[in-house]
């Protein structure tokens, strides 16, 4: 009930507003407000959440206002029609944008969206059928349910219908499976992949929706002005739109409502204020966006929704399912049985070999460890069994089948789980559905699905596997607290937890004790000794050489690339080959 009250109070405010005697400017700009931030809501899907800066957002929103201009004015089609052709031809130009555009990194991506958006802005200005830069007018209203929309207060009620339902829709994507994928993508795309996310398919389908949400701005714009040009789909106003998604807070849903609000009410003053302040017109109030930008990233780089959400009753979060439907689990290999058998392995950077013809066997049920001094070749040998790094020669098999060939999330899908040297968390979730992450492949309900909740049983299902694996791990008393506010040891768990969601035969653990303390040595040692008494086969790079000892079965060392010895952790103790890589001799 604490989740819904801010939804319950901000929907009786705007069920109010025009019932109350408000100015019909108040009510032009509350539905300028609410088309602002439709708009907003999908940056926050794609800026905030999905970590895709898009300058271009303005360009979507023309494309739905021009649809439905030119098909409600020259074939007289009703205006829903206008809205359904519109977003057909966004979400198919998004797809094909996207699917260029959400391949480029770093600021080639804005870049791209800069381009892309001003191409589709001279598009509209240029074309003779829109009218060119004098647009297209005589627009009809909406029709609904027998009334003609054609005052701003008649269309109000339509457009905030709009915003809830968008910013609903909004919550429970991102509070599902598909959800915590597209939170993956912000900086932990690697980790995403090796919980067998497809991070090129959700960063489109984070970029068709905020477009299919800008698009339905542009049809509610072009029947609320009745006429549509150029003018207001360009660069300009795509800067805007981001400002109000920043402003607010670009990864919180509410973020993107009081961005739209608070810069909408500011730009309107600023208009009156500036010129008589300056003695002439012209667009100063961006320079005061400008600045605003600048103090605000200096002070509060998450937004202002952050700061206002410390005033209010915290939130309970997800909760743990008391009880649920258990997911299907793998049959565990037969101890001893050939599970993973590394073939000539090579992997070479130009002239320098950091794999050497590698080979080694991982068996049903035992803990092997892969050791060997710093820059031996073991993370990268640990790459090219997990996919993230191609083999340059030689073959790895999985349960019998070759794995070398194959993407990190089909690699996961067969039973290979892990975690990372350097853990990766996603810090603002809740323990829970970081682990639930792990379960991504083990669900099968899309984003439609989550969007109209009809992926409840499943997400229940996922939770409750989450919550049976922290238990199992020993943190099912932190499951809803913040990943990031654990100590290092408690990461270190939370990520083994997270692996064995994805109900792994194998779990492959790089560098795991690396900045624990002694007792949390201990710990981890007794929960790997404990996972391999359940049946489950485990392969470890490890530096801690007593950790190692006195947990393995089977020991592998390696030296620049190549393999110096193989055996149970007293041999290889007394290998002189060992010896003389750690000691540099026996002497």
């Amino acid at each position: 009930m604490r989740r819904r009250l801010p939804v319950l109070l901000f929907i009786v405010l705007v069920a109010l507003l025009p019932v109350l005697p408000t100015p019909p400017f108040w009510i032009t700009l509350a539905n300028y407000i609410g088309l602002y931030a439709i708009v907003a809501l999908g940056l926050v899907l794609l800026t905030g959440i999905g970590g895709m800066t898009s300058f271009g957002q303005a360009a979507f929103v023309g494309l739905g206002a021009y649809a439905t201009a030119y098909l409600t004015t020259q074939l007289g089609l009703s205006p829903w029609l206008g809205l359904l052709a519109g977003l057909a031809i966004t979400a198919l130009t998004a797809f094909a944008l996207g699917a260029i555009t959400m391949r480029l990194s770093g600021h080639y991506l804005p870049l791209g969206t800069i381009a892309w958006g001003l191409s589709l802005f001279y598009l509209f200005g240029n074309l003779d059928f829109l009218g060119k830069y004098d647009g297209i007018n005589g627009i009809p209203a909406i029709d609904l349910f027998g009334l003609t929309l054609q005052s701003g207060r008649a269309i109000y009620y339509l457009i905030w219908v709009v915003v809830i339902l968008a910013l609903l829709a909004l919550q429970n994507l991102l509070d599902s499976r598909s959800g915590r994928a597209m939170r993956a993508l912000n900086g932990s795309a690697l980790m995403a992949e090796a919980m067998g996310v497809n991070t090129t398919w959700m960063k489109i389908v984070c970029f068709v929706l905020a477009a299919l949400l800008a698009c339905l701005s542009g049809w509610l714009y072009a029947h609320m002005q009745r006429a549509v040009n150029p003018t207001p789909f360009g660069l300009n106003a795509g800067i805007e739109y981001l400002f109000m998604a920043v402003v607010g807070g670009a990864g919180y849903v509410w973020g993107a409502l009081l961005g739209s609000a608070l810069l909408t009410i500011l730009k309107d003053q600023l208009q009156s204020i500036l010129p008589k302040l300056l003695g002439s017109n012209g667009n100063f109030e961006m320079i005061v966006f400008g600045v605003m930008m600048v103090l605000l990233l200096q002070r509060a780089r998450q937004g202002l929704w952050p700061l206002l959400r410390g005033w209010m009753p915290a939130s309970v979060g997800v909760q743990v399912p008391v009880s649920a439907e258990l997911l299907p689990q793998r049959v565990r290999p037969a101890a001893g049985a050939v599970l993973l058998h590394v073939q000539q392995a090579r992997k070479q950077f130009g002239g320098l070999v950091a794999v050497n013809d590698m080979e080694f066997v991982v068996h049903g049920g035992e803990i092997l460890g892969l050791i060997g001094p710093n820059g031996a070749g073991k993370s990268t040998m640990f790459n090219l069994v997990t996919g993230v790094l191609p083999l340059t020669s030689g073959q790895i098999l999985f349960d019998g089948q070759r794995i070398d060939t194959l993407p990190s999330r089909e690699i996961v899908r067969r039973g290979i789980g892990r975690t990372f040297q350097h853990v990766r968390l996603l810090p603002a979730m809740s323990v829970l559905e970081n682990v639930a992450l792990g379960g991504h492949l083990r669900g099968h309900a899309g984003v439609l699905a989550s969007i109209v909740r009809a992926d409840r049983k499943e997400e229940q299902r996922l939770l409750f596997e989450a919550a049976r694996q922290l238990e199992r791990v020993g943190l099912g008393h932190l499951a809803q607290a913040e990943a990031g506010s654990l100590a290092l040891g408690q990461q270190r768990v939370l990520e083994i937890a997270r692996a064995l969601c994805c109900d792994p035969t194998l779990l492959l653990l790089d560098e795991p004790a690396a900045g624990l303390r002694y007792q949390e040595k201990l710990a981890l040692a007794d929960l790997l000794r404990k996972l391999k008494a359940e049946g489950l086969s485990i392969l470890l790079v490890e530096h801690d050489m007593d950790f190692v000892m006195n947990l393995t079965d089977r020991l592998v060392v390696m030296e620049f690339g190549t393999r110096i010895a193989e055996g149970v952790p007293a041999e290889v103790q007394a290998n002189p080959a060992v010896l003389e890589a750690y000691l540099g001799g026996v002497d």
